[in-house]
């Protein structure tokens, strides 16, 4: 195989980028949450293991923000028996209707099926993307244990930039044009053909961080390096893609996906970059809301139609059917809408702001999903906003281990935590780079804003800082 091979639908490097076709549309609309199912859509989908629908014993694996905020959500159902957090962090263990397995590896998956089998487990919601791509859904179907999210197959979606850009351009799914290389000396060479800015990603999982936007050639040039040669990412960076840049406004937007039946939640928007007004390296995050204006009702259904249903017939027609949340990552541009990323599970701080406007059971809406049976969505009207507070040094090298105090003193707000420890003596104290997520809903996207910062304003954090500018676009929209 050649060390870099470009999608069919590019052009050679002399000519530039140009944009993929668009898909022919569907049929059925945005607006319909279950659209016309094939005799296709009924071969992709394979029979899970029943779940029964009442006194569910629930084992949700992860240690982040967005697992506390999904925690938080399920215990709240009436239909959730015990609910078990593995590995978890200060915060699930904090709270007083679920139990923290910190000693358990979901990278184990012998451990986490005994586990299982010895705690009655009947629903094992897996958060991140890393224990996805490992398979651990594939281990727990095998052994006969309903669990949500996608194969290891289909998590390939996230886990392999590569394939997911491979599938857009089989499949006319809008998105920018791109190369993928593992040779740093033809990275270059197509870097120099098309010119800055350019952006430079790791093919694998990187935490979010394996993203470089070049605004030159000797910024792209160091990214590959990094990459490729310079082991900066670890297997992650063996092989990169290298993308046109795409200019407009980024959106989040996530869908529940069974086979070929699509079903959209709600939009949000995050903000990557670490300094206030969008400055600064890439982060996995440091806030997010949810609506994003910039999602018009129309924009939706044209994102739905080119992107979110291509997506889920080309996974089935690739013989890798998803079932699961997916998310999608926008830029929008006027009136057009392309795909920038796909990820395999919630996105990490929008699930946060995304959890608090849900007032549908979430257990129950899972378990529908993994079954194949209609869900009716219910959304709290109101914004949401969730302000992450980081270690000082993040996204580069931060101190761990330092106190967090005021806790008990917040009012107005939720606050998940992420990268957070709880001492025996019940003290919290750091554990990560992200380290709190400061959720608040409001009347507008201003009033929820200022929730947010009242909030933060009330914890000690002496070694943790947090952008103060969260929710601008929409604020400036007014």
């Amino acid at each position: 195989m050649p060390a870099a091979h470009t999608a069919s639908a590019m052009p050679s490097m002399a000519q530039g980028f140009s944009s993929l076709p668009m898909p022919r549309p569907m049929r059925a609309s945005a607006g319909n949450a279950r659209p016309l199912q094939s005799r296709s859509h009924r071969r992709c989908r394979a029979t899970p293991p029943r779940v029964t629908a009442s006194g569910q014993n629930v084992l949700l694996l992860g240690s982040g923000g967005r697992e506390h905020a999904l925690a938080w959500k399920l215990a709240q159902s009436p239909d959730c028996g015990r609910l078990f957090v593995a590995p978890g962090n200060a915060g699930t263990a904090l709270e007083p209707n679920m139990t923290t397995v910190s000693g358990l590896n979901p990278s184990n998956h012998k451990q986490v099926i005994d586990f299982c089998r010895g705690n009655g487990i009947q629903l094992v919601v897996v958060g991140p993307e890393q224990y996805l791509v490992e398979g651990v859904v594939d281990a727990l179907t095998e052994a006969g244990v309903a669990a949500f999210g996608p194969s290891a197959a289909a998590a390939a979606l996230e886990g392999s930039k590569a394939f997911m850009k491979g599938l857009t351009a089989k499949h006319g799914i809008p998105s920018a044009g791109y190369g993928v290389f593992t040779d740093p000396r033809e990275a270059k060479a197509f870097i120099r053909a098309h010119g800055a800015p350019i952006v430079v990603k790791t093919s694998g999982l990187a935490a979010g961080k394996g993203v470089t936007v070049a605004h030159s050639l000797e910024e792209a040039y160091e990214a590959v390096d990094a990459m490729l040669t310079g082991g900066a990412y670890g297997r992650a960076g063996e092989e990169v893609v290298v993308e046109e840049f795409l200019t407009g406004e980024e959106a989040s937007f996530f869908a529940f996906v069974d086979g070929e039946t699509v079903i959209p939640l709600v939009g949000a928007q995050d903000h990557k970059a670490v300094g206030e007004g969008d400055t600064g390296p890439n982060t996995g995050g440091m806030g997010s809301y949810s609506p994003a204006p910039v999602l018009t009702p129309q924009l939706v259904d044209q994102a739905m139609q080119t992107i979110m249903y291509p997506t889920a017939r080309g996974m089935c027609s690739e013989g890798r059917p998803f079932r699961g949340v997916l998310f999608a990552g926008f830029m929008i541009e006027g009136s057009q809408v392309k795909l920038l990323e796909h990820n395999v599970r919630f996105g990490d701080p929008e699930c946060q702001s995304l959890m608090v406007r849900l007032r549908s059971d979430l257990l129950s809406t899972l378990h529908s999903v993994i079954q194949g049976e209609p869900i009716t969505l219910d959304w709290d009207p109101r914004p949401s906003l969730t302000v992450v507070m980081a270690a000082k040094g993040y996204p580069g090298s931060y101190r761990k281990d330092q106190p967090i105090m005021g806790l008990e003193s917040v009012t107005g707000a939720k606050v998940f935590h992420a990268g957070t420890r709880l001492l025996e003596d019940r003290r919290v104290v750091s554990a990560g780079g992200r380290v709190l997520g400061v959720t608040a809903l409001g009347d507008d996207v201003q009033s929820a804003q200022r929730a947010a910062y009242s909030a933060v304003d009330a914890i000690s954090f002496p070694d943790g800082f947090c952008r103060r500018d969260i929710g601008w676009r929409a604020i400036a929209r007014g």
